[in-house]
Protein backbone atom coordinates (compact mmCIF):
# COMPACT_ATOMS: atom_id res chain seq x y z
CA UNK A 1 0.00 0.00 0.00
CA UNK A 2 2.79 2.37 0.91
CA UNK A 3 4.54 1.55 -2.36
CA UNK A 4 1.39 2.43 -4.35
CA UNK A 5 1.13 5.80 -2.58
CA UNK A 6 4.79 6.50 -3.27
CA UNK A 7 4.34 5.75 -6.97
CA UNK A 8 1.31 8.06 -7.22
CA UNK A 9 3.19 10.86 -5.49
CA UNK A 10 6.11 10.60 -7.93
CA UNK A 11 3.73 10.64 -10.91
CA UNK A 12 2.01 13.79 -9.67
CA UNK A 13 5.34 15.51 -9.13
CA UNK A 14 6.43 14.65 -12.69
CA UNK A 15 3.17 16.00 -14.15
CA UNK A 16 3.61 19.24 -12.19
CA UNK A 17 7.13 19.62 -13.56
CA UNK A 18 5.96 19.11 -17.15
CA UNK A 19 3.14 21.62 -16.67
CA UNK A 20 5.64 24.19 -15.46
CA UNK A 21 7.83 23.73 -18.52
CA UNK A 22 4.82 24.07 -20.82
CA UNK A 23 3.77 27.26 -19.09
CA UNK A 24 7.30 28.69 -19.49
CA UNK A 25 7.33 27.86 -23.20
CA UNK A 26 3.96 29.49 -23.70
CA UNK A 27 5.19 32.59 -21.99
CA UNK A 28 8.17 32.76 -24.35
CA UNK A 29 5.89 32.37 -27.38
CA UNK A 30 3.69 35.17 -26.10
CA UNK A 31 6.73 37.49 -26.17
CA UNK A 32 6.85 37.21 -30.03
CA UNK A 33 4.45 39.29 -32.14
CA UNK A 34 1.71 37.55 -34.04
CA UNK A 35 2.98 37.11 -37.63
CA UNK A 36 0.24 34.81 -38.80
CA UNK A 37 -0.36 35.25 -42.56
CA UNK A 38 2.76 37.40 -43.17
CA UNK A 39 5.66 36.37 -45.43
CA UNK A 40 9.12 37.25 -44.12
CA UNK A 41 11.05 39.02 -46.91
CA UNK A 42 14.26 40.98 -47.43
CA UNK A 43 14.25 44.14 -49.50
CA UNK A 44 16.59 46.49 -51.33
CA UNK A 45 16.34 49.85 -53.05
CA UNK A 46 16.97 50.16 -56.82
CA UNK A 47 19.96 52.21 -57.93
CA UNK A 48 20.08 54.16 -61.20
CA UNK A 49 23.07 52.82 -63.11
CA UNK A 50 24.62 52.86 -66.58
CA UNK A 51 24.76 49.45 -68.27
CA UNK A 52 26.47 48.18 -71.41
CA UNK A 53 25.21 45.23 -73.40
CA UNK A 54 27.87 43.00 -74.90
CA UNK A 55 28.27 41.49 -78.36
CA UNK A 56 30.22 38.25 -78.58
CA UNK A 57 32.75 37.73 -81.36
CA UNK A 58 35.35 35.10 -82.23
CA UNK A 59 38.48 35.08 -84.33
CA UNK A 60 42.26 35.09 -84.10
CA UNK A 61 45.17 37.33 -83.17
CA UNK A 62 46.98 38.21 -86.40
CA UNK A 63 49.76 40.50 -87.50
CA UNK A 64 48.77 44.10 -87.99
CA UNK A 65 48.75 44.68 -91.76
CA UNK A 66 49.99 48.23 -91.10
CA UNK A 67 53.07 46.84 -89.35
CA UNK A 68 53.77 43.40 -90.79
CA UNK A 69 55.93 43.17 -93.90
CA UNK A 70 56.75 40.72 -96.67
CA UNK A 71 60.47 40.04 -97.03
CA UNK A 72 61.68 39.49 -100.59
CA UNK A 73 64.78 40.09 -102.70
CA UNK A 74 65.27 42.11 -105.84
CA UNK A 75 66.94 39.16 -107.53
CA UNK A 76 66.40 35.46 -107.92
CA UNK A 77 68.26 32.76 -106.04
CA UNK A 78 68.09 29.41 -104.31
CA UNK A 79 67.29 28.69 -100.66
CA UNK A 80 70.27 26.87 -99.14
CA UNK A 81 69.34 27.21 -95.45
CA UNK A 82 66.25 27.85 -93.30
CA UNK A 83 67.02 28.76 -89.70
CA UNK A 84 63.46 29.50 -88.47
CA UNK A 85 59.95 28.07 -88.56
CA UNK A 86 56.59 29.74 -89.10
CA UNK A 87 55.34 31.22 -85.83
CA UNK A 88 58.81 31.44 -84.28
CA UNK A 89 59.75 34.46 -82.16
CA UNK A 90 63.04 36.00 -83.30
CA UNK A 91 65.38 38.76 -82.21
CA UNK A 92 66.74 41.63 -84.25
CA UNK A 93 69.62 40.50 -86.48
CA UNK A 94 68.86 36.78 -86.14
CA UNK A 95 69.49 34.86 -89.37
CA UNK A 96 66.27 33.69 -90.99
CA UNK A 97 67.27 32.38 -94.44
CA UNK A 98 70.46 31.60 -96.36
CA UNK A 99 70.39 32.28 -100.10
CA UNK A 100 72.71 31.26 -102.93
CA UNK A 101 72.67 33.71 -105.85
CA UNK A 102 71.20 32.82 -109.21
CA UNK A 103 73.97 31.32 -111.42
CA UNK A 104 73.21 33.76 -114.22
CA UNK A 105 73.40 36.71 -111.82
CA UNK A 106 76.68 35.38 -110.44
CA UNK A 107 78.13 35.06 -113.94
CA UNK A 108 77.01 38.57 -114.86
CA UNK A 109 78.63 39.92 -111.71
CA UNK A 110 81.94 38.25 -112.52
CA UNK A 111 81.77 39.71 -116.04
CA UNK A 112 81.15 43.15 -114.60
CA UNK A 113 84.10 42.67 -112.28
CA UNK A 114 86.34 41.79 -115.23
CA UNK A 115 85.00 44.80 -117.13
CA UNK A 116 85.97 47.06 -114.23
CA UNK A 117 89.50 45.64 -114.16
CA UNK A 118 89.81 46.14 -117.94
CA UNK A 119 88.50 49.72 -117.78
CA UNK A 120 90.90 50.54 -114.93
CA UNK A 121 93.91 49.30 -116.90
CA UNK A 122 92.76 51.04 -120.07
CA UNK A 123 92.50 54.37 -118.26
CA UNK A 124 96.03 53.97 -116.87
CA UNK A 125 97.47 53.34 -120.35
CA UNK A 126 95.53 56.24 -121.83
CA UNK A 127 96.82 58.58 -119.10
CA UNK A 128 100.42 57.48 -119.82
CA UNK A 129 99.96 58.04 -123.53
CA UNK A 130 98.36 61.43 -122.94
CA UNK A 131 101.39 62.45 -120.83
CA UNK A 132 103.60 61.59 -123.82
CA UNK A 133 101.27 63.43 -126.17
CA UNK A 134 100.37 60.14 -127.84
CA UNK A 135 96.66 60.28 -126.89
CA UNK A 136 94.18 63.06 -127.20
CA UNK A 137 92.07 64.54 -124.40
CA UNK A 138 89.01 63.05 -126.05
CA UNK A 139 90.48 59.57 -125.75
CA UNK A 140 91.34 60.23 -122.09
CA UNK A 141 87.76 61.38 -121.36
CA UNK A 142 86.38 58.28 -123.07
CA UNK A 143 88.60 56.03 -120.94
CA UNK A 144 87.43 57.75 -117.77
CA UNK A 145 83.81 57.37 -118.79
CA UNK A 146 84.34 53.68 -119.54
CA UNK A 147 85.71 53.23 -116.03
CA UNK A 148 82.68 54.98 -114.48
CA UNK A 149 80.32 52.80 -116.50
CA UNK A 150 82.16 49.65 -115.40
CA UNK A 151 81.88 50.67 -111.75
CA UNK A 152 78.16 51.37 -112.14
CA UNK A 153 77.58 48.01 -113.80
CA UNK A 154 79.43 46.20 -111.02
CA UNK A 155 77.42 47.98 -108.31
CA UNK A 156 74.21 47.06 -110.10
CA UNK A 157 75.18 43.38 -110.27
CA UNK A 158 76.19 43.43 -106.61
CA UNK A 159 72.76 44.80 -105.73
CA UNK A 160 71.20 42.00 -107.77
CA UNK A 161 72.87 39.47 -105.51
CA UNK A 162 75.66 38.25 -107.70
CA UNK A 163 78.47 39.56 -105.54
CA UNK A 164 78.35 36.98 -102.73
CA UNK A 165 78.61 33.23 -102.84
CA UNK A 166 75.96 33.11 -100.09
CA UNK A 167 73.55 35.78 -98.83
CA UNK A 168 71.78 35.83 -95.45
CA UNK A 169 68.42 37.37 -94.61
CA UNK A 170 68.22 38.60 -91.00
CA UNK A 171 65.31 39.76 -88.84
CA UNK A 172 64.86 43.54 -89.18
CA UNK A 173 63.56 43.80 -85.58
CA UNK A 174 62.27 41.73 -82.67
CA UNK A 175 59.12 39.97 -83.80
CA UNK A 176 57.51 36.82 -85.16
CA UNK A 177 57.94 34.97 -88.45
CA UNK A 178 54.26 34.84 -89.37
CA UNK A 179 54.49 32.72 -92.52
CA UNK A 180 57.26 30.99 -94.42
CA UNK A 181 56.80 30.94 -98.20
CA UNK A 182 59.75 28.79 -99.32
CA UNK A 183 61.27 25.39 -98.64
CA UNK A 184 64.84 24.25 -98.53
CA UNK A 185 66.25 24.03 -102.05
CA UNK A 186 63.56 26.14 -103.69
CA UNK A 187 64.57 28.44 -106.54
CA UNK A 188 62.72 31.74 -106.64
CA UNK A 189 62.42 34.71 -108.93
CA UNK A 190 63.08 38.35 -108.13
CA UNK A 191 60.51 39.97 -105.79
CA UNK A 192 59.07 36.57 -104.76
CA UNK A 193 57.63 36.46 -101.22
CA UNK A 194 60.04 34.54 -98.99
CA UNK A 195 58.44 35.10 -95.58
CA UNK A 196 56.10 37.42 -93.69
CA UNK A 197 57.45 39.18 -90.62
CA UNK A 198 55.45 40.83 -87.84
CA UNK A 199 57.37 43.05 -85.41
CA UNK A 200 56.78 42.82 -81.68
CA UNK A 201 53.76 44.75 -80.40
CA UNK A 202 52.18 44.33 -83.82
CA UNK A 203 49.17 42.05 -83.21
CA UNK A 204 45.51 42.83 -83.74
CA UNK A 205 42.35 40.73 -83.25
CA UNK A 206 40.50 39.88 -86.46
CA UNK A 207 37.03 38.80 -85.33
CA UNK A 208 33.66 37.78 -86.67
CA UNK A 209 30.33 38.84 -85.11
CA UNK A 210 26.76 37.80 -85.88
CA UNK A 211 25.34 39.88 -88.77
CA UNK A 212 22.26 40.90 -86.74
CA UNK A 213 24.56 42.76 -84.32
CA UNK A 214 25.85 45.09 -87.05
CA UNK A 215 23.58 48.00 -86.05
CA UNK A 216 24.90 47.87 -82.46
CA UNK A 217 28.60 48.00 -83.38
CA UNK A 218 30.75 50.99 -84.21
CA UNK A 219 34.42 51.96 -84.14
CA UNK A 220 35.81 53.06 -80.79
CA UNK A 221 33.83 50.65 -78.59
CA UNK A 222 35.81 49.00 -75.76
CA UNK A 223 36.49 45.28 -76.10
CA UNK A 224 37.71 42.57 -73.75
CA UNK A 225 39.71 39.94 -75.63
CA UNK A 226 41.01 36.68 -74.21
CA UNK A 227 42.62 33.54 -75.58
CA UNK A 228 40.39 30.55 -76.17
CA UNK A 229 43.12 28.23 -74.88
CA UNK A 230 45.75 28.51 -72.16
CA UNK A 231 45.38 30.69 -69.08
CA UNK A 232 42.63 32.79 -70.69
CA UNK A 233 44.29 36.11 -69.83
CA UNK A 234 42.12 39.06 -70.84
CA UNK A 235 43.34 42.24 -72.58
CA UNK A 236 41.45 45.47 -73.16
CA UNK A 237 41.21 46.57 -76.77
CA UNK A 238 39.13 48.88 -78.94
CA UNK A 239 37.11 48.36 -82.11
CA UNK A 240 39.05 49.79 -85.04
CA UNK A 241 36.85 48.70 -87.94
CA UNK A 242 33.39 47.19 -88.47
CA UNK A 243 32.81 45.58 -91.86
CA UNK A 244 29.88 46.49 -94.04
CA UNK A 245 29.57 43.09 -95.70
CA UNK A 246 29.32 39.53 -94.38
CA UNK A 247 32.37 37.35 -95.02
CA UNK A 248 31.54 34.77 -97.69
CA UNK A 249 33.42 31.95 -95.93
CA UNK A 250 32.55 32.45 -92.25
CA UNK A 251 29.14 34.13 -92.81
CA UNK A 252 30.07 36.52 -89.99
CA UNK A 253 30.52 40.28 -89.89
CA UNK A 254 34.25 41.22 -89.91
CA UNK A 255 35.41 43.25 -86.90
CA UNK A 256 38.99 44.42 -86.35
CA UNK A 257 40.19 45.23 -82.82
CA UNK A 258 43.44 46.87 -81.70
CA UNK A 259 45.37 45.11 -78.94
CA UNK A 260 47.78 46.51 -76.33
CA UNK A 261 51.53 45.77 -76.70
CA UNK A 262 51.35 43.29 -73.81
CA UNK A 263 49.25 40.92 -75.94
CA UNK A 264 52.16 40.30 -78.30
CA UNK A 265 54.24 39.03 -75.38
CA UNK A 266 51.62 36.37 -74.51
CA UNK A 267 50.08 35.42 -77.86
CA UNK A 268 51.51 34.35 -81.17
CA UNK A 269 50.02 35.21 -84.51
CA UNK A 270 47.15 32.88 -85.30
CA UNK A 271 46.09 32.28 -81.67
CA UNK A 272 42.33 31.74 -81.35
CA UNK A 273 40.59 34.43 -79.28
CA UNK A 274 37.09 35.37 -78.18
CA UNK A 275 35.88 38.88 -77.38
CA UNK A 276 33.11 40.75 -75.59
CA UNK A 277 32.35 44.10 -77.21
CA UNK A 278 30.62 46.69 -75.01
CA UNK A 279 27.90 48.49 -76.94
CA UNK A 280 26.57 52.01 -76.29
CA UNK A 281 25.56 52.59 -72.66
CA UNK A 282 22.02 53.13 -71.35
CA UNK A 283 20.50 53.90 -67.94
CA UNK A 284 18.46 51.36 -65.97
CA UNK A 285 17.59 50.41 -62.39
CA UNK A 286 20.14 47.99 -60.89
CA UNK A 287 18.61 45.14 -58.90
CA UNK A 288 19.75 41.71 -57.67
CA UNK A 289 18.88 38.96 -60.13
CA UNK A 290 16.64 37.20 -57.56
CA UNK A 291 14.39 40.26 -57.34
CA UNK A 292 13.21 40.02 -60.97
CA UNK A 293 10.55 37.42 -61.79
CA UNK A 294 8.91 36.32 -65.03
CA UNK A 295 5.59 34.76 -66.00
CA UNK A 296 3.19 34.75 -68.96
CA UNK A 297 2.57 38.49 -68.51
CA UNK A 298 6.26 39.39 -68.69
CA UNK A 299 8.95 40.56 -66.26
CA UNK A 300 7.96 42.02 -62.90
CA UNK A 301 9.10 42.75 -59.34
CA UNK A 302 7.34 42.95 -55.98
CA UNK A 303 7.51 46.16 -53.93
CA UNK A 304 6.50 46.64 -50.29
CA UNK A 305 3.44 48.91 -50.11
CA UNK A 306 1.95 49.37 -46.62
CA UNK A 307 3.09 45.92 -45.45
CA UNK A 308 1.75 44.25 -48.60
CA UNK A 309 3.39 43.01 -51.79
CA UNK A 310 2.55 45.06 -54.87
CA UNK A 311 3.39 43.75 -58.32
CA UNK A 312 5.19 46.19 -60.68
CA UNK A 313 5.74 45.35 -64.34
CA UNK A 314 9.29 46.05 -65.57
CA UNK A 315 11.37 45.48 -68.68
CA UNK A 316 14.57 43.47 -68.27
CA UNK A 317 17.21 45.35 -70.28
CA UNK A 318 20.47 43.88 -68.96
CA UNK A 319 20.07 40.19 -68.03
CA UNK A 320 23.77 39.30 -67.58
CA UNK A 321 25.46 39.00 -64.21
CA UNK A 322 24.28 38.89 -60.59
CA UNK A 323 23.12 42.53 -60.86
CA UNK A 324 20.59 43.04 -63.66
CA UNK A 325 19.21 46.24 -65.18
CA UNK A 326 15.46 46.88 -65.47
CA UNK A 327 13.34 49.78 -66.63
CA UNK A 328 9.94 50.59 -65.19
CA UNK A 329 7.97 52.83 -62.75
CA UNK A 330 10.54 52.63 -59.94
CA UNK A 331 12.42 55.18 -57.88
CA UNK A 332 15.22 55.14 -55.36
CA UNK A 333 12.80 54.96 -52.39
CA UNK A 334 10.89 51.90 -53.57
CA UNK A 335 11.52 48.86 -51.39
CA UNK A 336 11.94 45.93 -53.78
CA UNK A 337 11.55 42.42 -52.38
CA UNK A 338 14.52 40.13 -53.01
CA UNK A 339 14.38 37.04 -50.78
CA UNK A 340 10.91 35.59 -50.44
CA UNK A 341 9.56 36.99 -53.72
CA UNK A 342 8.94 33.51 -55.18
CA UNK A 343 6.44 32.76 -52.41
CA UNK A 344 4.29 35.86 -53.01
CA UNK A 345 1.16 36.82 -54.84
CA UNK A 346 0.03 40.35 -55.53
CA UNK A 347 -1.43 41.80 -52.32
CA UNK A 348 0.04 39.27 -49.88
CA UNK A 349 0.93 40.55 -46.42
CA UNK A 350 4.69 40.79 -45.88
CA UNK A 351 7.06 41.56 -43.05
CA UNK A 352 10.52 42.95 -43.80
CA UNK A 353 13.41 41.17 -42.20
CA UNK A 354 15.13 43.47 -39.72
CA UNK A 355 18.84 43.95 -40.12
CA UNK A 356 20.86 42.91 -37.06
CA UNK A 357 22.15 45.75 -34.91
CA UNK A 358 25.77 46.67 -35.67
Amino acid sequence: MNRLLLTCAMSMALLALLAGCSAGGAADDDDKPDVSGQVLVSTTSPVNQTFHDTVQAWGAAVGDPHRSSVISLGHGGQVTGIDVAAGQVVKRGQVLLRIAPDPAARNTYLQAQSGLSLATGELQRTEQMAAQHLATQSQLAAARKALDDARTALDAQRALGGGDAEETIAAPADGVVTTLGVNLGDRFQAAASLLTFTPAHGLIARLGAQPEDAARLQAGMPVQVKSVYGDGKTYDGRVEMVGQAVDAQTHLLPVQVTLPPQASASWVAGAAVQASIETAGYTAWALPRDAVLHDDQGDYVYAVDHAHARRIAVSLKHPEGDTVGVQGPLDGKTRIIVLGSYELNDGDAVREQQEPAK
